[in-house]
């Protein structure tokens, strides 16, 4: 997908942010693809070989939109696929990490280490999962010092990329799981990604926050990394029995258009089961909505990037 043109933008975020009166518009259908529109995804073809990796952010700084969810049961579902895949939590509350089974306090290396540490390399840090193909460098609090021990590193902006670098050819994807802030680590993950992928609740007031995070978006494009795109905008929480997430579905779909990717996230109870479980909703509840709606996200990614 290709970035969005900056008039058109703004034009449609504008006219996204305003909440339609009751009168307006037909929001009667509960099916998410009324808005979205079905599209024909094929089954992901099988892979020879590994690599080179898609590095895709998953971003918001507004908070509590799906970010952690998506990128732990996104991740999983390229999986099932047959991709192999890295989790990076970027995150210093390290939800990526705890949703996995790990205890934050007791990991001896982190994604930190591997920052700061010039003796500490990828291989060093990365953790496996108990999803095949599915592998994970974790965080905890210490990851919130870096934001403030890189300000002083020459081309600090570049640090998350640069370490990376050595395992992309064994991967293929790497999805970056971004703390709610537009700060330098969020900056580094951008400049690292070669896409993004905007987990957006169903909520007027999450519109308000993605003006800025693509403004963000195209000055890290523009100055740092000139292939970055714009994956997608994934609809999360859905709740088909309300007209409030069904005006606000249909509003993004009207002010981004294919930049929409037709499987939308609905709200259930397996998710917040998922991390007291300590893994995917694919493993944990294989058949339920939640799950069925990561594999058809995956495949629709796999499809859209072409991996």
């Amino acid at each position: 997908m290709t970035s969005v043109d900056n008039n058109d933008k703004w034009a449609a975020l504008r006219q996204a942010q305003v909440p339609p009166n009751d009168s307006e518009g037909d929001f009667s259908s509960p099916d998410p693809e009324t808005y979205t529109g079905k599209r024909d995804i094929p089954a992901p073809r099988p892979l020879d070989r590994h690599g080179p990796a898609r590095i895709i952010a998953m971003a918001n700084q507004k908070g509590g939109v799906g970010k952690t969810t998506t990128t732990i049961n996104l991740g999983a579902a390229l999986a099932e696929y047959g991709r192999k895949v890295l989790l990076v939590d970027f995150d210093p509350q390290g939800a990526l990490s705890v949703g996995f089974g790990s205890n934050p306090h007791t990991l001896e290396l982190t994604v930190y280490n591997l920052l700061m540490q010039k003796d500490i390399n990828v291989h060093d840090v990365v953790a496996k999962t108990n999803v095949d193909g599915l592998h994970l460098l974790p965080a905890n609090i210490d990851l919130s010092a870096a934001e403030i021990q890189l300000v002083n590193e020459v081309a600090r902006e570049q640090t998350l990329s640069r370490v990376l670098r050595p395992v992309l050819s064994e991967y293929d994807y790497v999805l970056i799981d971004c703390q709610p802030s537009l700060g330098l680590l969020t900056i580094n993950a951008l400049t690292a990604a070669h896409g993004v992928l905007i987990p957006l609740e169903c909520e007027f007031f999450s519109l308000r926050g993605v003006a800025l995070l693509l403004d963000t978006i195209d000055k890290v494009r523009e100055r740092l990394n000139f292939d970055l795109e714009l994956d997608g905008i994934l609809a999360t929480m859905y709740d088909s029995r309300t007209t409030h997430s069904r005006q606000v579905l249909q509003r993004v779909v009207e002010a981004f258009g294919e930049k929409v990717f037709s499987t939308v996230i609905g709200r259930t109870v397996r998710f917040p089961e998922t991390t007291v479980a300590g893994e995917p909703i694919t493993t944990w509840a294989p058949a339920s909505s939640g799950a069925r709606a990561y594999r058809q996200l995956a495949r629709e990614l796999i499809h859209t990037t072409g991996k």
